[in-house]
């Protein structure tokens, strides 16, 4: 597959090129763009501070950029936290897209949302201070009803972003069993035709 992945608030870390290399070394070609422009981030505030400053259609902007050149093979797109919310925000607008793999994160849902059948996996933490239960129901719904086909999965315990070894969040077990089931969601893509 080709897939593209966004990276979270704290800008294009270690951790993110690491996931990356273990997606091509299932088999996939991934391009994971910086939204930051080189910048990385210490802490969530920070990061945060730099998305306010940068402005949200701006980073947008950035993310369309970023993709456009490889949207007509089809993209899986993809994100942590933040990068998460980016990644929905193209998928649904890219009548291409292959899938969309939300590791930590979700967004908005336009009221005109529409799309084919497009394969859509989430992994959160249980309980997550930035996904809270009432946000992910309802997200769950309207995803849904947009068109989508919808796995949703929980670890209890875990950290927000607990797929990032350089993290407090970090949980091993956790983060084990998503790349477990998120490459075997990858896989099943192959054989797929266009979401839309």
């Amino acid at each position: 597959m080709n897939i593209v992945l966004f990276h979270s608030t704290y800008g294009l870390r270690p951790a993110v090129r690491r996931a990356a290399d273990r997606l091509r070394a299932a088999g996939h070609e991934v391009w994971t763009p910086d939204l930051f422009e080189g910048r990385t981030f210490d802490t969530v505030e920070e990061g945060t501070a730099y998305k306010e400053e940068t402005g949200k259609d701006e980073l947008l902007r950035r993310a369309v950029l970023a993709a456009a050149p490889y949207s007509e093979r089809g993209l899986v797109y993809a994100g942590f936290s933040f990068g998460a919310s980016v990644a929905q925000t193209l998928a649904l607008g890219d009548e291409k897209a292959r899938g969309l793999l939300l590791l930590h994160g979700t967004s908005d849902i336009a009221e005109n949302a529409s799309v084919d059948d497009l394969p859509v996996q989430l992994h959160v933490a249980e309980p997550d201070p930035f996904e809270t239960d009432d946000w992910l129901t309802a997200w769950y719904l309207r995803i849904g009803r947009a068109g989508a086909d919808v796995e949703v999965y929980r670890y209890a315990g875990a950290g927000h972003l607990y797929t990032d070894p350089d993290l407090p969040d970090y949980d091993e077990e956790a983060a084990e069993a998503t790349w477990r089931v998120a490459l075997g969601f990858l896989g099943s893509l192959e054989g797929d035709q266009p979401a839309r």
